[in-house]
């Protein structure tokens, strides 16, 4: 009979010993469960990662000077160092945990091809026109390669239609990620991007799936040259999705360079909206790409006059096409004025079309998912640092966007962002389904950690509960979700909790932004609702700014104000139960050095006056909603 001595492993003289029958909770499969986590289910942790980067595979890149594969992306994504398109060493601070690969539809991998000859491309006549202007591999023939192609997509032909051209290279960009896919330590999600761009107003989509290559090697992307109709790339979706049995979501992004088309009161075909409209809009896009280096878009300065913050990373000079922006488009463009109007629908239709979760991401095209400041590598190869200050400042003070009537430079683009994902493990599975559920929230860049609850029976004493997370699913409902009627005479209420970016700025303040709709029209209001330091709201109820310690001569900063913590307790006080309302929460660091004026000190380079030395990174969480009964 085996004996358990429990002073054999100290090497001395046992003090006592006892057979398995006398412990009984010593014995295998004992129905005992002493770990309170067994049968814990809820999101535990966060995952930080990038929704929306751009290789060589992509025809805006690789032909314009991106010599980095999605191999590399995935390198450069997990910590590894990789060489940039123009010679330079690259690497993460720390790496991300999961990325997605959305090269554009369009031709995807046509550069590839082209530098490996590869016999798919050029043995079809285009191909071969397009290799002969590519031969010289100088600038000057890069530049006449992509305004070839781009020829092609103005069309509205593709010029390798009828070939397996499209097959071949999408296999290629699945192996890629499957190679990298390492479930519970690094998440490589399948992935492109629908690169609808009517009249050139941004419409574009990222579709991210749930599935490996086995599944999405069945059906090749869907691209601009069969529709620029977001209804058409949903009925593509539901196919892949009915005759495969995986499953996908599609994230719209730059709204803000849309011209009015992102967020318009009727479909793209000139149909008013409907309620099929707009749950079949919000069942194959959730979410939304809210910031991104082409332009913050979760408000603008003319919408909301009274946010003192909503004037961040601000593109709101046109579009890549013709037709210049004017004032009336702007409410269809910026996410906090559709989430109002969304509202409105849902009273008028029964349905929410503009019913999204936010995300973060960084829309680079240079293989190189870099968000932070000091560490920014541009939007295109062409922009990126390189050994070469002159040809960089050149870049730098260079037009960011084609229409001369702009004033845009690349000065003028942010290094943003990163979404960030509440999930138990790191796997495309339970990432995919969390981003499907909206438990997900945006940073422009920096990986501080936000938690929001809202329920009818909180109260202040949860804040410190040692089961916060837990108490907030059972008695509440997360980020991204519905609060129901609650009790007669109570007041939705939130749980908040921030902490910094454990490499990164103190945090200034915790602001809840609400909108709701009324007889008299939509409305909107900013609360700061936690803050660091010793200051106090003056008459008005403003919060002062918190200070600025950014040195613009030698880029740095300190750590001397804010906090590393915040954390609120917020109970409505304008609650009127009859009225629809969205909460969503706003963190906001204190000023750090832009990431111009760190490359300015490095290159010793003068900036555009316009161009201001700090900024305050900041997240915006998914909002929680609230309908009447």
């Amino acid at each position: 009979m085996r004996s358990v001595v429990l002073a054999a492993t100290l090497g001395c003289a046992p003090l006592f010993a006892a057979t398995a029958q006398e412990l009984p909770g010593l014995r295998p499969g004992t129905d005992i469960e002493y770990s309170p986590y067994l049968q814990e289910d809820f999101p535990n942790q966060v995952f930080f990662g990038d929704t929306h980067l751009h290789t060589s595979f992509s025809a805006d890149a690789g032909l314009v000077g991106a010599t980095t594969t999605p191999d590399d992306a995935f390198l450069f994504a997990k910590g590894e160092e990789v060489i940039s398109s123009n010679g330079i060493p690259a690497r993460l601070q720390r790496p991300l945990d999961w990325l997605v690969v959305t090269d554009h539809a369009e031709n995807l991998g046509i550069p590839a091809a082209l530098a490996a000859e590869d016999p798919v491309l050029t043995d079809t006549e285009w191909g071969a026109q397009l290799a002969e202007i590519a031969a010289p591999g100088t600038e000057e023939s890069m530049v006449a390669s992509y305004e070839f192609w781009m020829q092609a997509t103005f069309a509205g032909e593709d010029p390798l239609a009828g070939t397996p051209f499209g097959q071949t290279m999408w296999k290629k960009a699945t192996e890629a990620t499957e190679r990298h896919n390492d479930p519970g330590a690094f998440t490589a999600f399948i992935g492109f991007e629908w690169t609808s761009q009517p009249n050139g107003s941004n419409m574009h989509r990222n579709i991210i799936y749930r599935d490996g290559k086995d599944l999405a090697d069945r059906k090749v992307p869907i691209s601009s040259y069969d529709s620029d109709d977001p209804e058409v790339l949903w009925d593509w979706m539901a196919d892949y999705e009915e005759t495969t049995g995986g499953r996908m979501f599609a994230i719209p992004h730059g709204g803000n360079l849309s011209n009015g088309l992102m967020f318009d009161d009727i479909t793209l075909s000139g149909e008013p909206l409907t309620a099929d409209y707009a749950e079949r809009r919000m069942q194959y896009e959730p979410l939304y790409e809210i910031t991104q280096m082409k332009g913050d878009g979760e408000a603008h300065p003319m919408l909301s006059p009274d946010d003192a913050f909503a004037d961040y990373g601000t593109w709101d000079k046109g579009s890549f096409g013709p037709e210049p922006k004017t004032p009336d488009m702007l409410p269809k463009e910026y996410a906090r004025s559709a989430l109002k109007r969304g509202l409105a629908y849902e009273a008028e239709l029964g349905a929410n079309p503009f019913k999204f979760g936010v995300v973060g991401s960084t829309d680079a095209h240079t293989g190189l998912s870099t968000s932070t400041e000091d560490n920014f590598f541009g939007k295109v190869a062409l922009v990126e640092p390189t050994g070469n200050p002159i040809r960089y400042e050149e870049a730098i003070t260079g037009r960011a966007t084609p229409d001369p009537a702009d004033d845009l430079t690349h000065a003028d683009a942010i290094a943003s962002g990163i979404a960030a994902v509440w999930a138990r493990e790191n796997t495309r599975e339970a990432l995919w389904d969390a981003m499907e559920r909206k438990e997900v929230y945006a940073t422009t860049g920096t990986r501080l950690r936000v938690r929001v609850f809202g329920g009818w029976d909180f109260e202040e004493a949860d804040m410190t509960r040692s089961d916060f997370a837990a108490h907030g699913y059972e008695a509440g409902v997360p980020m991204g979700s519905d609060l129901s009627d609650g009790p007669e005479g109570a007041v939705p209420k939130l749980l908040i909790r921030a902490l910094r970016d454990p490499d990164g700025a103190n945090l200034d303040r915790i602001q809840v932004v609400k909108g709701w709709i009324s007889a008299e029209g939509p409305g909107e209001r900013v609360y700061d609702v936690a803050w660091s330091d010793d200051r106090q709201p003056d008459a008005d109820g403003k919060l002062p700014p918190v200070g600025d310690t950014v040195d613009p001569q030698t880029a740095t900063y300190t750590n001397a104000i804010g906090e590393p913590y915040l954390d609120a307790f917020w109970a409505d006080p304008d609650f009127d139960p009859s009225q629809r309302a969205f909460y969503y929460v706003r963190v906001l660091e204190i000023p750090t050095p832009r990431w111009t004026t760190y490359d300015s000190v490095f290159f010793g380079i003068d900036l555009p006056e316009t161009v201001d030395a700090s900024q305050q990174e900041r997240a915006y969480t998914s909002p929680i909603w609230y309908t009447p009964g």
